[in-house]
């Protein structure tokens, strides 16, 4: 099946972030997706190399702040008040 590599990537950085935490002053999120979305992710340097004993991977200074904005697109309800 083809599909769009990019933007699967993008939803997957972007659901990091909802399951992401801080753990002694940076931001990590557990690595349950798929290892090749992870992989791509890691050579974009948004996140440290999935291939670790650690259920969780380090996310970059630019994978936090991209995957907070993505979420935001692809996630965020809009107010009813606005």
């Amino acid at each position: 099946m083809e599909y769009d590599r990019d933007k699967v990537d993008e939803v997957t950085l972007a659901l990091l972030w909802l399951i992401s935490f801080k753990e002694a002053g940076t931001k990590r999120a557990w690595k349950g997706h798929d290892w090749d979305t992870m992989d791509r992710l890691y050579s974009k340097g948004y996140i440290s190399d999935p291939k670790s004993q650690a259920k969780s991977v380090l996310m970059s200074e630019d994978g936090e702040k991209l995957s907070k904005e993505l979420f935001t697109k692809f996630f965020l309800l809009e107010s009813k008040n606005s």
